[in-house]
């Protein structure tokens, strides 16, 4: 297990609904990350499976938080963001990546903004091509095929060949440093899977499959997200990394669907034992 790292989350909090925060810091701490939290709002619920939910926007309390930060000394080996509030809040978390971020540290950026082809509810196309230059501090970014059509302004469909699957992740190389991890892949009408790209090797494209469960459940992209993100801090390619968060987000949908009623998230918990077999046998 990793030790001696430390790594900041950037999202939302939901007070309830595991997503965001609330799957990132129990699941990557279980990586033995010591894992830092910076919440950019706080909702009661998340948004795709309730309705009526509070809404706390924190978008002036991020200069705050850096200031004190860099009073303290406080510095971090890795900087992961997810579900980020409004372009103001990008600009903020800009400079809390360029002032907190240790010399060498890797960025983590999923650019949590859409699904099925449809942006989540508070954002627009100006809001995904202010994304477009976040996700150039990534070094790998983890978009959706929604996510990567808004940034690549292209029509959404809900399947793309294998060609075209290429086709986006080369197009999306220009968002990131490094890598791109495209989500979605289903070309294979059983598996699901995803393609792993190195911008600096065209010799290394990637696709990793799992088999498909016919289940839809939110957080899911929170838990994969995650997932990878711990793999890598404990020196796991990014094509290992990939396996082991597909393979275990995976079995937290299995882990949920003899519950009819648990549809706003998955139940990660009890399966995170299973996480630490994958770390082995990847």
């Amino acid at each position: 297990m990793s030790k001696g790292v430390k790594i900041l989350t950037i999202q939302d909090i939901s007070c309830y609904g595991q997503c965001s925060i609330t799957v990132a810091l129990p699941i990557i701490s279980a990586f033995g990350i010591e894992t830092a939290v910076l919440p950019s709002a706080i909702l009661s619920t998340h948004t795709s499976s309730f309705s009526g939910y509070t809404f706390r926007d924190l978008t002036e309390d991020l200069p705050a938080i850096q200031k004190h930060w860099e009073k303290e000394d406080i510095y971090f080996d890795a900087i992961y963001t997810g579900f980020i509030g409004s372009i103001k809040q990008l600009d903020y978390i800009k400079n809390i990546i360029e002032s907190r971020l240790k010399p060498g540290g890797q960025v983590f950026i999923d650019p949590a903004m859409a699904d099925y082809g449809e942006f989540y509810n508070i954002f627009d196309q100006k809001f995904a091509d202010k994304m477009g230059e976040f996700c150039k501090l990534g070094d790998f970014i983890l978009p959706n095929t929604s996510e990567a059509c808004y940034l690549l302004h292209k029509p959404w469909k809900p399947d793309f060949t294998k060609d075209e699957m290429l086709d986006i992740a080369r197009e999306l190389s220009s968002f990131t440093k490094r890598y791109v991890i495209l989500k979605g892949d289903n070309h294979k009408k059983d598996k699901m899977g995803m393609i792993i790209l190195d911008k600096e090797d065209e010799s290394f494209t990637k696709f990793v499959y799992n088999d498909k469960v016919e289940h839809m459940s939110f957080g899911t992209g929170d838990v994969f997200a995650s997932t990878f993100v711990g793999s890598v801090l404990n020196g796991k390619s990014p094509e290992a990394a990939a396996k082991i968060a597909g393979e275990f987000t995976k079995k937290c949908i299995e882990n949920t669907m003899d519950d009819p009623k648990h549809d706003y998230g998955v139940k990660f918990e009890g399966v995170i034992p299973e996480m630490y077999d994958l770390l082995k046998k990847y």
